[in-house]
């Protein structure tokens, strides 16, 4: 009850931190000797099996590149030995008999030499779509270490979870196999708003590939060609804007998957509403775009948009809708197959998106769609609290086919978000839904940076849903984007805790605020309450300990995060968060002057609500979400502690 804000944001750090080497073994007879850690990765992995050998990371390394391995995860595998100390990166054929060195053997498939190379190892591959195995073993004058994709995707997942291992320059004897419970796991840019910059997008997909996430949806809400004026072709320059972010996807194996909002005006029964939407997906697909989407969410099925709908298909209704979204939705399925057949299933988020009861639209669909059309769906409301497993079996009895999740978190577009980044982690999400899901979709907020931290835990969950923990993917959220500065990724937790929130469309939030922070102010109270002289003092003194961190958190956090886009979106809520810390660092100094019946104490106390007026007065930056209004820090726990904390202690007022 009365840790210090510093222990609330490094006890996190202590439980997960791998034991750091300070000298490299000189050889492998000689690494025996050292303890050797389980790993900490993430996503968690399907296996991992631990030996008692840690392996150096030596300057020159052998590399053995398996006949038909991806060029760029290579190279890519080339830069992570070399930004982890190796000078000289030595290529071979084969494995000699005897191994007098580090040898790596990387590739994906069934190559012979992979084979042999996990045979050595006492491993086997991975089988699954996306799976991989890494493998290495220690002998007394040499090393072999094995990265084995089943496919290119999954020796760039290898790659990915390869970099963690290394970060100490060694490697432990391990076995991992691991592979994605879900198919589909990434984003979709769905949010109503200011969509993200191109910068920000290619920033998101190459931080989706450090995850292992696949996918992400182009589809905000505000890209006039996209919705409002659909029929129309992309500008040249868009178009090769689109092109470049086409292809940072592909470096990252993440599908690019372009959606279509053509609802508020599709004429269903005109063929020319079909051709303009195969002509969209031709200048698309001239750029590398290969998957698609079509969005009839937030319309109207209670009328139709074109003459010769009333006409064909009669009085609108809901199941008139279904049955014309199918027919129109089939016929571009159909498209899709004669044009590239090579391309994923056509992706559709219905007009009854929010739940899985039953009704006349939901069964139109049911009855009419391909069965190779994906149908994505929000849950049991368009923000829920929560999903379980029976959640999603009623979804698929209802929709006839599993459903691919459009989870609305951390989106802050609605008006229950003003003020406010959704940084709580991914929770309450039943394990065991990877078999009832072909996926999971995050919606995020305006804010592309700070989106990450949520965005972690849906990749995390995805991959591994039934392993996920939330406070560990939290911590390891906080560290990537500081690249592992344990100072910054502590400053990082207390500010994720004044914005521990994920707000529904109703009035109860399903994740506390500030739980950390309340459990330490409460600490105060109680303390204060029913503490003796020596505790009332000493849980005053650190909370004048915590509160100057509070503080100075702000500071750490722009000048230590990796990417300054994060302390840049974020800076209202920085700001404020600044001037919260002093108030409450005045409100400890009042307290104290109280505890020692100093008349100074009012001062103190009317000192700190003047800045927790400043504070509560700062607003959203102008035009990035859809809803704008005052920054909220901690609400309903720092602001009530500032407030009632000149009651506490009688001080002769």
């Amino acid at each position: 009850m009365k840790k210090t804000l510093t222990c609330l944001g490094l006890s996190i750090l202590s439980f997960s931190i791998a034991n750091a080497q300070t000298t490299v073994p000189k050889t492998y007879e000689t690494a025996l000797t050292h303890p050797v850690t389980l790993p900490a990765i993430f996503p968690t992995p399907v296996s991992i099996k631990l030996g008692n050998t840690l392996i150096p990371l030596t300057k020159s390394v052998v590399l053995i590149e398996a006949k038909g391995t991806d060029p760029e995860i290579a190279a890519l595998i080339r830069s992570i030995l070399k930004s982890s100390g190796v000078e000289n990166i030595v290529t071979a054929q084969q494995l000699p008999n005897v191994l007098n060195g580090l040898y790596f053997v990387i590739g994906n498939g069934d190559a012979s030499i992979l084979r042999s190379a996990l045979s050595r190892n006492s491993a086997q591959a991975d089988s699954h779509a996306e799976g991989y195995t890494i493998a290495s073993t220690a002998t007394g004058t040499g090393a072999l270490i094995t990265l084995a994709g089943k496919d290119a995707d999954g020796l760039f997942h290898a790659a990915q979870t390869f970099r963690q291992l290394i970060k100490n320059s060694a490697i432990p004897e391990i076995v991992i196999q691991d592979h994605p419970a879900m198919p589909v796991r990434g984003t979709i840019e769905g949010f109503y708003g200011a969509p993200w910059s191109m910068e920000a997008r290619k920033k998101h997909l190459n931080f989706l590939g450090t995850v292992k996430a696949n996918t992400y949806v182009y589809s905000p809400k505000d890209d006039p060609y996209a919705r409002d004026r659909w029929r129309e072709a992309y500008p040249k320059a868009v178009l090769t804007d689109l092109g470049k972010l086409v292809s940072v996807a592909h470096t990252n194996h993440i599908n690019f998957v372009y959606a279509i909002s053509p609802g508020p005006s599709l004429c269903f029964s005109d063929t020319a509403d079909l051709h303009a939407i195969e002509r969209k997906f031709d200048a698309l697909r001239s750029i590398g775009v290969h998957n698609f989407y079509v969005a009839l969410d937030d319309i109207e099925y209670t009328k139709w948009n074109c003459e010769i709908d009333k006409t064909n298909l009669g009085a609108p209704s809901a199941e008139a809708a279904g049955a014309a979204q199918s027919k129109f939705l089939n016929a571009v399925q159909a498209s899709l197959n004669a044009h590239d057949p090579e391309a994923k299933p056509l992706i559709m988020v219905p007009t009854e998106y929010y739940d899985a009861k039953e009704s006349l639209y939901k069964a139109a669909l049911r009855k009419n769609l391909d069965p190779k059309i994906v149908v994505q769906w929000t849950g049991t409301d368009v923000v829920p609290p929560a999903i379980a497993i029976s959640d999603a079996k009623a979804a698929t009895k209802a929709f006839g086919r599993k459903t691919l999740l459009w989870d609305n978190y951390p989106v802050n577009d609605y008006a229950q978000t003003t003020g406010r980044l959704l940084l709580a982690p991914y929770a309450r999400r039943e394990a065991g839904l990877s078999d009832e899901l072909t996926g999971i979709l995050s919606n995020p907020m305006n804010q592309e940076a700070p989106s990450r931290v949520a965005v972690t835990g849906v990749a995390a969950f995805s991959w591994n849903d039934k392993a996920y923990d939330a406070e560990r993917t939290l911590l390891y959220a906080a560290r990537a984007l500081t690249g592992g500065d344990e100072q910054a990724t502590a400053a990082l937790l207390i500010f994720f805790d004044t914005q521990h929130m994920a707000p529904t469309f109703g009035s109860q939030p399903w994740q506390p605020q500030a739980p950390r922070l309340k459990m330490l102010l409460d600490g105060v109270r109680d303390a204060i309450a029913v503490g003796d002289d020596a505790t009332r003092h000493r849980a005053i003194t650190q909370l004048n300990q915590q509160a100057a961190e509070f503080a100075g958190a702000p500071d750490i956090i722009r000048s230590g995060v990796i990417d300054t886009a994060f302390a840049r979106e974020a800076r209202p809520w920085l700001d404020a968060m600044q001037l919260w810390g002093r108030a409450l660092q005045l409100t400890a100094a009042g307290l104290e002057a109280a505890n020692n019946k100093s008349a100074a104490a009012g001062s103190y106390f009317a000192n700190a609500k003047l800045l927790a007026a400043q504070a509560a007065a700062i607003r959203t930056l102008p035009g990035v979400t859809r809803t704008e209004g005052p920054i909220k820090i901690a609400d309903g726990v720092l602001d009530e502690f500032v407030n009632d904390a000149p009651t506490l202690i009688n001080f002769g007022k």
